[in-house]
């Protein structure tokens, strides 16, 4: 007679932690704001101990680091349309959606946050520019490859995204037709 086969859980008790540790950030970052909890306030509200989140993210610049990254990597992935001006308009579209969706200017909140606690913070903040900078840097690379003519990644951040971000923190709307516009400027 043979054993019972044991059924695999996708992800395990691992997967789990993980996605109670960021949606115990996730949800004291709504409630408080960032820099105002703990290490020790994440571990209880996920149900884990204190040396389980050190050990996995080390410092909570980097949990908060991992949960935007994290958001960042699934909210906006990036767009193959065929042509630069579709991939550009799409994906502003998703970040205009993003950023005045309920977790707003997420990334914003979380790099001032991250540049106003030293050293660690600064490289923990550049960690999520670099990442934003990487997604665009490879839409632009297909678009080289197909023959167009595509900016700098520094550009699309510059005269797309950026003004964006500054509607939405100063309350004003972000109207389709503004953001193809902004994609029409820079190209």
């Amino acid at each position: 007679m043979s054993e019972p086969q044991r059924t695999r859980r996708p992800g395990g008790r691992s997967a789990r932690v993980g996605a109670e540790v960021h949606r115990a950030v996730t949800d004291l970052i709504g409630e408080r704001g960032y820099g105002n909890f703990t290490v020790g306030e994440v571990a209880v509200r996920a149900g884990v101990a204190d040396s389980t989140v050190y050990r996995r993210w080390g410092s909570l610049e980097a949990l908060l680091t991992d949960v935007a990254l994290t958001r960042l990597n699934a909210q906006s992935p990036m767009p193959d349309t065929g042509n630069l001006v579709g991939d550009l308009r799409t994906y502003a579209a998703q970040v205009a959606r993003e950023i005045t969706g309920p977790d707003g200017l997420l990334l914003v909140r979380l790099a001032v946050a991250l540049s106003s606690i030293g050293p660690q913070g600064l490289r923990a903040r550049d960690d999520l520019r670099d990442e934003r900078t990487r997604q665009l840097q490879s839409m632009l690379d297909r678009a080289t490859e197909r023959g167009e003519r595509a900016p700098d990644a520094l550009d699309v951040l510059d005269h797309i995204l950026a003004p964006m971000y500054i509607r939405v923190l100063f309350g004003m709307e972000l109207t389709p037709e503004y953001v193809d516009g902004l994609v029409d400027r820079m190209l």
